[in-house]
């Protein structure tokens, strides 16, 4: 299992925009992907920003290049992201996974 990790930031002000596109776009398209196993979206405040944290999880590397396209370690970021967000990487991490226990699958409340 990789799990491919990705940043982005925005203002307080503007911090629900990225989580509905996540929510309403991003999801939909990943879930379609064979080899794709799981997301999650975190978020964390850091002064008058806040930043959001994307790990995907995917069963190899094959499955990440059907999402990302040959260059894997470029981040894939659609236009309406790149709207709703101030800052982002423009490059992610993948991190094979060693060793786990459980995968919370919970919705969150709105």
């Amino acid at each position: 299992m990789i799990v491919r990790a990705w940043r982005g930031r925005t203002e307080r002000s503007r911090q629900h925009l990225y989580p509905d596109h996540f929510k309403r776009t991003v999801l939909p398209e990943l879930k379609v992907i064979e080899g794709f196993v799981g997301a999650s979206l975190s978020s964390q405040q850091q002064g008058a920003e806040v930043e959001f944290m994307v790990l995907t999880r995917w069963t190899s590397m094959d499955a990440i290049r059907a999402f990302a396209g040959e260059d894997v370690d470029k981040a894939v970021v659609e236009p309406a992201a790149m709207a709703a967000l101030t800052s982002y990487d423009r490059t992610v991490c993948h991190y094979t996974v060693l060793d786990e226990i459980g995968w919370v699958n919970f919705e969150v409340p709105e």
